[in-house]
């Protein structure tokens, strides 16, 4: 008898195994990124006060006129664009990345590296 994979219980599990050494920190935040099938989501969180600092997604007001599609790899680049320039207007400049249990591939990839490339350090 064959098992059903569920792909997000077991990326859950995955982002539940590397949360336990992943932490943010007032010095040094998370950036955390969720994808859904139509959209993309990017928040920086300082887990020891529990808030999220700075998220930026697909749906927020600056790029709903600029994007068609929030589920492709030109939507996550803008979306790392966004969370970078909203994280240094706050003085955010350095972050840990946590992919969310997704392979660091694609949409999570180049929300990364265009968040890299507009100044976040990580």
């Amino acid at each position: 008898m064959m098992r059903k994979v569920n792909r997000n219980k077991e990326r859950i599990r995955r982002h539940l195994r590397v949360r336990k050494k992943v932490f943010g920190t007032s010095e040094r935040p998370r950036l955390n990124v969720f994808r859904s099938h139509k959209h993309i989501y990017a928040q920086i969180i300082d887990d020891s006060a529990g808030h999220t600092l700075v998220a930026a997604s697909t749906l927020d007001p600056l790029l709903k006129g600029k994007i068609k599609n929030g589920g492709n790899k030109e939507a996550a680049r803008e979306v790392g664009k966004l969370i970078a320039t909203k994280a240094l207007e706050k003085g955010i400049k350095q972050v840990v990345f946590d992919r969310g249990g997704y392979i660091y591939h694609g949409r999570v990839k180049e929300l990364a590296e265009a968040a890299r490339e507009a100044g976040l350090d990580f």
